[in-house]
């Protein structure tokens, strides 16, 4: 069998010899034949889909996730309307469609954002609108995640996924301010309110008042500029003006509701990512030259958790197997389970460190936990 060997491994710049630093968890010390690390990994990676004879792109428990999160999302959306549900039954239902646009997010957009579920790109751009259907930009998500995290991971002023707005220090090579020093406790509070900052924020900003360079540089089509207003005006046309008009209930209902399902989306996409990068065991670059590969650079700056959990996986779109993700991004996510035993095994032959949390419940501790160093030292 024969498949785009891109579609395993994401191939990034060579970058030069591994050093140590202070600046987060052990010294980088290249392993005892680590040069030949990152072939043999790739190799075995590769080899997996061939030996088995089995498509990378989705299988049937894709199609099923799939067709899961849709038929929840619209049938939950049809049912408030065909039964007309007094205010706490329409809360609840209300809320249910809220969780079916969290599972579609992490399952299905992330996925078609990476040309992960098909390898017909019509299809992944299609589920790719996911992301409008929610309220954010699929066009703008793209740029973000692939030319603002995939090829800059945990690199200060280039990550976008590390731009605390001032609120957070999410890098030793941030400055510190006062209110820094409580970050562990409000981290939660402001992360439930990302979904918001995406839907009435971000994307805006991102499209006329862009903070970095590569933004500046990209020439927005009218087309995508016109998807952006058409994308926002039909989420908060379908979310919250008409239940207003069509099923008359009080505006403050809808609201409170409305917010009910961005405080869940919100919290949970954001610790499902935060608990991957920006852990007490994860490694902070002083810039792209640190490491010998991009693959030394993905095991440092980035913790697997929960891999031994199928519920886990299942929910957060195998995203707790991140290091596989990171190394093979157009791979769906269905079929990180094998190839994150390959990572460890691999791994551990070569003395590379695996970092991973048994729990997410875990990841999440350790992450607060280095939100508690970063915001009382100026190192770590």
């Amino acid at each position: 069998m024969t498949f785009e060997t891109e579609a395993l491994i994401s191939r990034e710049p060579e970058i030069s010899d591994l050093v140590p630093s202070e600046t987060s968890g052990p010294p980088i010390i290249e392993p005892v034949g680590g040069s030949s690390f990152p072939k043999v990994l790739r190799s075995r990676l590769d080899s997996f889909f061939a030996d088995q004879n089995i498509s990378p792109k989705a299988d049937r428990t894709m199609r099923v996730k799939i067709a899961a999160g849709l038929v929840v999302l619209v049938g939950s959306w049809i049912a408030l309307y065909a039964l007309r549900l007094g205010s706490w039954k329409f809360v609840a239902l209300y809320l249910l469609g809220g969780l079916a646009q969290t599972f579609l997010l992490l399952n299905i957009a992330h996925d078609s954002n990476h040309n992960a579920i098909s390898s017909q790109s019509h299809v992944n751009k299609t589920l790719n609108y996911v992301f409008d259907l929610c309220g954010m930009s699929s066009y703008m998500w793209r740029i973000l995640h692939h030319r603002g995290h995939h090829s800059c991971i945990n690199l200060h002023g280039e990550d976008d996924a590390l731009s605390g707005r001032g609120i957070f220090r999410f890098t030793p090579y941030e400055p510190r301010a006062p209110w820094h020093r409580f970050q562990h406790i409000y981290a939660l509070f402001v992360y439930a309110m990302f979904s918001l900052d995406y839907v009435f924020f971000r994307d805006f900003q991102c499209f006329f008042f862009p903070a970095h360079e590569y933004l500046r540089r990209t020439k927005h089509s009218l087309r995508e500029y016109a998807i952006l207003f058409a994308g926002k005006g039909f989420y908060l046309t379908y979310m919250l003006i008409l239940p207003v008009i069509v099923l008359g209930k009080s505006p403050l209902l809808v609201a409170g509701a409305f917010l009910l399902v961005h405080l869940i989306v919100g919290l949970t996409v954001t610790l499902v990512f935060q608990t991957t990068h920006t852990v007490d065991s994860t490694y902070f670059p002083s810039d792209r030259g640190e490491f010998e590969n991009g693959v030394y650079h993905i095991f440092a700056t980035t913790a697997d958790y929960a891999t031994e959990n199928p519920l886990v996986g299942w929910l957060v779109g195998g995203l707790n197997h991140h290091i596989v993700h990171h190394l093979c991004p157009y791979v769906c996510h269905t079929h990180y389970t094998p190839l994150t035993k390959i990572v460890k095994e691999t791994a551990e032959e070569f003395g590379v460190s695996y970092r991973h949390n048994p729990t997410m419940t875990g990841a999440i501790l350790h992450h607060l936990i280095l939100l508690k160093r970063l915001g009382s030292e100026n190192r770590l």
